[in-house]
């Protein structure tokens, strides 16, 4: 029990690391998870640092020991299985979360979240109240970014402020789930155009398949992202099969509905710049792992997520929404 506490000092909503790996074995040895890599010459060990780290994703080429799954549970850290750069091999497949099994986590939020789950009209609400959460998000970290607004991602741009205003307004109105999707997915198509014109990338399309490096980067930062949202929900105790958006019957769906909550703020402009300048998988993966932290993206996903139990629960019982409660550490 000492070592399972210290491995918790930090809290989930305050960890740093997320972790691609590919091609090493992961272990334990003298009571820390390393990795191990072969050099042509030699063979090299690397620390992961558990009690600070969120999700780990095991690329191709990786396995991993029973005694490494044992610690990094005891540290509430996910484990994720992926394709070549933390996506998948086939478009199809999804990432797998391996969630720890030891822990008795909160039970009121996904009490709140089922008091509300089964009504169609509460479900809708959640919805857009997630789709308006994402909205404020981006306006704020837009507003004030000077990275993003040296490369024309500022909600001082005409054509951004017109995105984002006519998708608020459109939320409202909307009667069923089926028409927020599509006005969410024109929001996000306009944001597109709005990056490939400010990083002049010529005839840009999304397509999960294609191998160009924007394409590339998007489904990787949005698998980072999956990560931070699956963590999120672990934590609180809410399984990934209640969705309020994207389908109640499509698997782990309500990481994808918290994961909309910073992708198009966080993943969507640096796909496209880094893209444009030219960097690697692992400079892309390390700005976007800088700006979570920057952003404090994981307090606010386990704020909105909290926020969003409260709001549509069938009582009126206020929960504690500081991200540094004793529950979210268990």
């Amino acid at each position: 029990m000492e070592q399972l506490t210290d491995l918790k000092a930090i809290l989930h909503s305050k960890r740093a690391n997320i972790y691609y790996l590919d091609k090493c074995r992961v272990m334990q040895k003298d009571g820390r998870v390393l990795y191990l890599t072969e050099a042509q010459t030699e063979k090299q060990y690397w620390n992961i640092p558990i009690a600070n780290t969120t999700c780990i994703l095991l690329g191709t080429g990786t396995s991993i020991t029973q005694a490494a799954v044992r610690m990094l549970a005891q540290a509430g850290v996910l484990i994720g299985f992926s394709g070549s750069g933390g996506t998948p091999l086939i478009a199809a497949n999804e990432v797998e979360w391996l969630s720890p099994q030891s822990e008795y986590r909160p039970t009121q939020y996904i009490q709140n979240w089922m008091s509300f789950w089964f009504d169609d009209a509460k479900r809708l609400q959640a919805a857009k109240r997630i789709q308006q959460l994402r909205l404020d998000y981006m306006q704020r970290i837009w507003s004030k970014d000077k990275d993003l607004k040296a490369e024309g991602f500022s909600t001082d741009n005409d054509n951004i402020q017109q995105a984002i205003t006519t998708f608020s307004s459109k939320i409202e109105d909307c009667s069923d789930v089926t028409k927020l999707l599509l006005i969410e997915a024109q929001l996000t198509k306009s944001l597109y155009k709005i990056a490939a014109t400010n990083t002049k990338t010529k005839d840009f399309v999304r397509n999960h398949e294609n191998v160009d490096d924007a394409n590339a980067f998007l489904s990787h930062g949005n698998y980072l992202a999956y990560g931070l949202a699956a963590s999120t929900l672990w934590v609180l105790g809410i399984p990934h099969g209640f969705a309020v958006l994207h389908g109640k019957t499509r698997r782990g769906a309500l990481v994808f509905d918290i994961a909309d909550l910073i992708k198009d703020t966080l993943i969507l402009p640096w796909a496209f710049i880094c893209a444009k300048e030219g960097a690697t998988e692992q400079e892309f993966r390390q700005q976007c792992l800088q700006n979570f932290t920057k952003h404090k993206a994981l307090d606010f996903m386990f704020d909105s997520v909290k926020q969003l139990s409260e709001e549509h629960a069938n009582h009126g019982i206020k929960q504690d929404l500081d991200p540094d409660t004793k529950e979210e550490k268990m």
